[in-house]
């Protein structure tokens, strides 16, 4: 059960991972060079620059409780996993939609324009964050999946959006990402919860 679990996490981290690396300009036809990658960059519209905006503090977020789990003793194996891939995956997409923002000259989502963002998108309160820092081994890692699962629904609602509104080719690919890798997570991690 372990291992099929690990070969499907891993194949869904890999496609993830491609698919990053051909997004971040991987491929001569993405080179910074050629007028075609220029234009890419500077076509956008209002749904991407939200989308940038929100799914920035929501990935950070999504870093932050991967970091909390990490830090403590006696976490699941395959939580640990997930957690160190969740950071991995996360953080090079943290920067480009910096990138983004930086380039559009739009700069980053105002959270207290939406109340600090609790309650929407999956994003966790900060009782809920509390709650999973004070927490401690199978409690931890029980309570890190469901809410994992939470933020990666509204994670993929998000990209979602960005995909059927969007117009910037490289962001929709970045969403198109987030819901293909992050659906595959919540799968895991229903699987995981059912072994805890």
């Amino acid at each position: 059960m372990i291992k099929r679990r690990t070969f499907f996490y891993t194949a869904a981290a890999l496609a993830a991972a491609l698919t990053l690396t051909s997004c971040a300009g991987g491929s001569p036809a993405a080179s910074p060079s050629t007028p075609a990658a220029s234009e890419t960059t500077a076509t956008f519209n209002d749904a991407d620059v939200t989308f940038a905006q929100a799914m920035l503090p929501h990935h950070e977020q999504a870093v932050e409780m991967s970091d909390d789990v990490l830090a403590k003793d006696d976490i699941d194996e395959d939580v640990r996993n997930l957690a160190t891939d969740i950071t991995m995956a996360q953080e090079p997409e943290i920067a480009q939609l910096e990138d983004w923002l930086s380039q559009w000259g739009t700069g980053e989502h105002n959270m207290s324009d939406m109340g600090g963002m609790n309650g929407m998108d999956g994003m966790m309160s900060s009782d809920d964050m509390a709650m999973l820092q004070d927490a401690a081994g199978a409690e931890a890692s029980k309570l890190f999946l469901e809410q994992m699962t939470v933020h990666h629904e509204g994670a993929v609602d998000m990209a979602q959006s960005e995909i059927d509104k969007g117009q910037n080719a490289d962001a929709q690919a970045m969403a198109a990402t987030i819901v293909t890798t992050q659906t595959a997570e919540i799968a895991v991690m229903a699987d995981l919860l059912a072994t805890l």
